[in-house]
Formats: structure tokens, C-alpha cells, sequence
């Protein structure tokens, strides 16, 4: 998740290593230095004595932050389950900067997320959760979808961007990938406050140490809840006495259900639909703030696409994930719930196109600007430099397309007599 979750999971990135334990145990057991060693030890290189000063700062960030959970309640016996054997993931911190929701154009991104693989499998699963055999084993994903409002379809798709339908849910151990990213630092309080989550997690006895894996940014489980989450919405739907996301299927449905619905889902409204916008459109009104009802939308020419009346929906937006060139989406209050489980714009699409397809409905209709690249992050920053120093403001250059860049991009193309859809493309740049 982005707000709550970690973006869909990929394999461990290659070199992915685990760096050494033992100076940690040593640290939380009270001792000041390293055990002793037989003999005179060599001068160790500049490089070598890098690491071991790593290895012990990041021991001493946890022996600090064991005895603020110490504090909090955390017990004994969890903590040296939890940190004993805890390694710092060097991997974490770099994943941490490449998510591919943010980093990869939105084509490129549904193109995978949206596979026909992914549909063919989805369709499959979905098959088998209501099938009678299903039913017996007490995993009825429609009275599940019934009991929380919101369809099984976005629950299935959900489960296969998360995971794969259950089939990878990462390989990395939570205490390890939260402890490194608290220590690294760039979002060192929100990862404290995801590792005593997952320290009360253990506490609980919902799931052992050894299990409880994940991605690099510390979710967990089929459809990868961070702690706080799990500890907030996750359901013990089979009875067994556990929430268990790892291997209980209606455990993960279930779960994924409870926090959709507790975080406004609206059951029986669509997400949205794909349309056609009337000619001379202001884009700079495809904005998410811009929000009023479907019937608002028809008066100004906001079409479907097969000339049908648009559907019911209050607070609705026009979402243009690609500018001006790309298809037109018409989304309402159920397309801002999934981004509370993920806030990127294209994983929120992605679901709900994979729930479409799952459900037998079209896919988008409108090309993609396939030829259009996407700026990277240094070319990001100089434009928003660019902007700035014409008097365009997007606040501190961070090589990120936010509202304040959107703004900034928006102003300068009404001034250019441009589409003001907000969205920066090599042309805008080289045009300043």
C-alpha cells in the first residue's frame, strides 16, 4: 500500500543480502565490544571498517528502539524472538526509491497489471472460490463479498496485484525490512511505528516470527497489509482463532474486505468508466479536487462511450492518468477507497480494471500515448526549476509530479495557450 500498503510485489531485487546479526545480539545482551579473538588481528581495510561501523550503529538503533517498545508493553520473550536474529537489508532502502507505480509509464504498468495472464488466472480463481468444494471448506468468497459490500471481483484483483493470487507474498522478513528502514531514516517514524505493530503482532501469537515475511517495505501476507493495518482491519473468518493473511484464504478475503469497507466503500456504486470528453474540454478541470455528480459531468458533454446515460455517481472526478493524449476516466468515491490501500493513481486503476475484466467487462478503449516518454527524475527536478524560475511555483523541486508541480505545469501551459491537463512531458520541458 502507499498510504497503508506497498506497491505491487516483484522477487527480491538480485544482491538483496542480509548483512550480519551477531553484533546486534551482542548489543541487546548488554556487551560493550565484539567477542575477543586469538591472536593479533590485521589492520582491516577502509571498506571492511565502513561496515562494522554500519553494523554497529544500526545494532545500537535497535537496542534504543527494543527499549521504547520495552516501554510500550512489548514482553521479553517477543523481543528476543524479534530481535535476535534481526539483520539490517540493504536492498530495502533502494527498492524504497524505484516503486514501479510511480517510476514507469501508466501503459507500461497496466500492461503487466492487467495482464490477459493475470485476467485468465483471476477468472480461474474466481471459479474455483465458488465452486461448491469452496463452499465446503468454508471459503464462499460471495458470502464474504455479500457480508462487507464490496465485490468479490475487486477482491480477487486485489489479492492477484498483491501476490499473484497467493502465489509470492515476498521473501523478506517484516522485523528486518521495518528495523532497516527505521534505521535508514528517511521515514524512520512511520517505520517505528510499523515495527511495534508487528512487535504486537507477535505478541498476539496471530503468527510467528519465521512467517511473518513480506516486501521490502514490510507488508505482509496475500494481499500485503502493513501492521498497522492488520492489527486495525485483519478477520479471523475460518474460526481457527488466528487472523492469518499468510495461508487462510478466507482469512486474506475477509481482511482485504474489512478495511475496504471501513474505509468507504460504497456497495453498489461503480468505481467509474472510461468516457468521452466534449470537444474543447478545460483539462485543467481533470483535476481529483474538481468533484461533483455524474449528472454535472453529462450537462457539460461528458459522454460514455457507447452513448449510454452515465452512471450514478456523487463526488465524481475526471482522472487523465496519461494528459490530454490518453483515455479519459470518469471516477468516484470507490476509485479513492482503493487509494487508501495503495495511493498511486495507477495501481487504483489497475484494480479496477482487472475487476472489470475478471467480471467479463471491456478493458480501456482509448489508445495509449505510447510515444510519448515519461521524465525521468533528474529531468523532473528541471522542470520544476524551470517552472519555478518563470514564476510558475511547484514548491521544492523533489523530482516528483505532485499537485503543487500540477499546478505549476497548469499555469504555465494556459499561459502557452496549451491544454492545461497538468501533466509533464519532454516537449513541456524542452520548451522552457
Amino acid at each position: 500500500m502507499g498510504s497503508m500498503q506497498t506497491p505491487t510485489l516483484s522477487p527480491t531485487p538480485a544482491g538483496c543480502k542480509l548483512a550480519a546479526t551477531w553484533l546486534v545480539a551482542l548489543v541487546l545482551a548488554g556487551c560493550a565490544s565484539a567477542p575477543p579473538v586469538v591472536g593479533t588481528a590485521p589492520t582491516p581495510a577502509p571498506a571492511e571498517s565502513t561496515e562494522a561501523e554500519h553494523s554497529e550503529k544500526f545494532a545500537r538503533w535497535v537496542a534504543e528502539f527494543s527499549a521504547r517498545a520495552r516501554a510500550a508493553g512489548i514482553d521479553e520473550a517477543t523481543l528476543h524472538s524479534a530481535f535476535d536474529t534481526v539483520r539490517f537489508i540493504p536492498c530495502a532502502i533502494a527498492s524504497d526509491q524505484t516503486q514501479p507505480e510511480f517510476t514507469r509509464p501508466v501503459w507500461d504498468y497496466l500492461d503487466s497489471a492487467v495482464s490477459p495472464q493475470r485476467i485468465a488466472r483471476g477468472q480461474a480463481k474466481l471459479r474455483q472460490l465458488r465452486s461448491a468444494a469452496a463452499r465446503d471448506a468454508n471459503i464462499d468468497v460471495d458470502t464474504i463479498a455479500a457480508r462487507y459490500g464490496v465485490p468479490a471481483e475487486v477482491l480477487v484483483a486485489i489479492w492477484g496485484l498483491e501476490s499473484n493470487y497467493g502465489s509470492f507474498m515476498g521473501d523478506i522478513p517484516t522485523i528486518d525490512a521495518l528495523a532497516t528502514l527505521g534505521f535508514e531514516g528517511r521515514r524512520e517514524t512511520w517505520a517505528r511505528d510499523q515495527l511495534l505493530a508487528a512487535l504486537k503482532i507477535l505478541q498476539n501469537h496471530d503468527i510467528d516470527r519465521a512467517q511473518m515475511i513480506g516486501s521490502w517495505a514490510g507488508a505482509m501476507g496475500q494481499t500485503q497489509f502493513l501492521p498497522s493495518a492488520f492489527l486495525a482491519y485483519a478477520v479471523d473468518a475460518d474460526g481457527d482463532g488466528r487472523r492469518d493473511i499468510w495461508g487462510s484464504v478466507p482469512d486474506v478475503m475477509a481482511s482485504t474486505a474489512n478495511f475496504l469497507a471501513r474505509s468507504g466503500w460504497q456497495t453498489g456504486q461503480p468505481w467509474g468508466l472510461e468516457v468521452r470528453l466534449p470537444a474543447g474540454f478545460d483539462y485543467a478541470r481533470a483535476d481529483a479536487n474538481v468533484r461533483q455528480p455524474s449528472t454535472q459531468w453529462a450537462d457539460e458533454g461528458v459522454k460514455t462511450l457507447d452513448g449510454a446515460p452515465l452512471p450514478a455517481l456523487p463526488e465524481s472526478s475526471i482522472l487523465l492518468p496519461a494528459g490530454a493524449r490518453g483515455p479519459a476516466f470518469l471516477v468516484g468515491p470507490n476509485f479513492r477507497t482503493i487509494l487508501r490501500y495503495n495511493n498511486a493513481t495507477s495501481y487504483a486503476l489497475a484494480i479496477h480494471l482487472l475487476a472489470q475484466r475478471l467480471a467479463e467487462g471491456p478493458g480501456v478503449q482509448a489508445p495509449w500515448p505510447r510515444d510519448m516518454p515519461l521524465l525521468s527524475r533528474s529531468q523532473l527536478l528541471e522542470l520544476q526549476a524551470a517552472l519555478n524560475a518563470r514564476g510558475f511555483d511547484c514548491g521544492t523541486p523533489d523530482g516528483m509530479v505532485g499537485p503543487a508541480t500540477q499546478r505549476g505545469i497548469r499555469q504555465y501551459q494556459r499561459s502557452r495557450g496549451l491544454p492545461a491537463d497538468g501533466y509533464p512531458t519532454l516537449e513541456l520541458l524542452q520548451s522552457l
